[in-house]
């Protein structure tokens, strides 16, 4: 969904996809986007393969083929896109547009933060070379969506993130927060049947996913989790947004926890929020304008 509303935007020129394991693995992400490429009609636009595992190098604990079927397609099982991805590594592609277009470009992470992490390790100058990065990931003021601790993407490499959070100022997190406002109605999934260019192929692949939120939320439509974090970029004022320094928690049943200094107190003694950057955290969102943008650009 946010990859081919991204496409279909005319406010953003997408530079490049770089995969990531989460719904599904690593290659498999990278076979998907070259896929998405093809469906779009842009196969110019480099896929760069990811990490394979966290920064302590494990892999993925929870491939949520539960969530997204097996191929991360809902079990549609379109045509692959054929091909190799781009060479090198999707962490040295960030640094070198980042340097390509310092002050210009937007990182929108919608997976674990590892790559993030790996370019900020090879370019400790990220920070200031790189426009923007929006994150989605985080369950700051609810339940997550792996355990009642923590939401997937963080969970998925907690050391990344807070590698990410304790580095990046120029970071904004969208997190369950507000995707958990943000719902696309099963009738609206059925209408996007035949709008657009890529409406049928939508409306196919989310069946799946529609049906995983019937049976463990009750209810008749999908979170937009994704697509969610695309209009922070182009729509930032649909967000309500609060600073404050945001550490994660690294083992234990809470792994993967996000807490934020909300800045409400000066502490005395030390903490280990303290010289941290204030990061963006969305807490608020004006979810029927943001749902209504995202049809909008899903199924032109």
């Amino acid at each position: 969904m946010a990859i081919m509303a991204a496409f279909n935007s005319p406010e953003i020129e997408v530079l490049g996809l770089t995969s990531m394991y989460g719904n599904v693995p690593t290659a498999m992400a990278t076979r998907n986007a070259l896929t998405l490429c093809q469906l779009a009609g842009r196969p110019e636009v480099p896929v760069v393969e990811g990490a394979h595992k966290s920064l302590r190098g494990a892999a993925k604990e929870r491939i949520a083929d539960f969530v997204h079927g097996s191929d991360g397609f809902g079990n549609t099982n379109p045509q692959l896109a054929e091909g190799d991805p781009a060479p090198g590594s999707a962490a040295e592609f960030i640094v070198r547009m980042a340097r390509q277009h310092p002050g210009e470009v937007v990182v929108l992470a919608l997976a674990a933060l590892t790559n993030v992490a790996l370019a900020l390790h090879i370019d400790p100058q990220l920070p200031q070379t790189l426009g923007r990065l929006v994150v989605l990931g985080g369950a700051f003021t609810c339940n997550g969506n792996v355990n009642p601790a923590a939401e997937a993407n963080i969970f998925g490499d907690p050391d990344a993130a807070n590698v990410v959070f304790g580095r990046m100022p120029n970071t904004y997190v969208v997190g369950l927060d507000v995707t958990h406002r943000c719902v696309l109605t099963a009738a609206e999934i059925e209408g996007m049947e035949g709008r657009g260019r890529h409406g049928s192929f939508l409306r196919s692949i989310t069946q799946f996913y529609l049906d995983y939120h019937r049976r463990v939320y009750g209810m008749e439509g999908v979170y937009v989790h994704d697509a969610t974090a695309l209009a922070a970029v182009v729509r930032p004022e649909l967000f309500e947004w609060h600073a404050g320094a945001v550490l994660v928690v690294t083992d234990g049943p809470a792994k993967g926890h996000t807490i934020r200094d909300e800045g409400h107190k000066q502490w005395v003694g030390v903490n280990d929020w303290q010289g941290l950057p204030p990061v963006k955290v969305a807490l608020g969102v004006r979810s029927a304008e943001l749902t209504e943008w995202v049809l909008d650009r899903m199924t032109r």
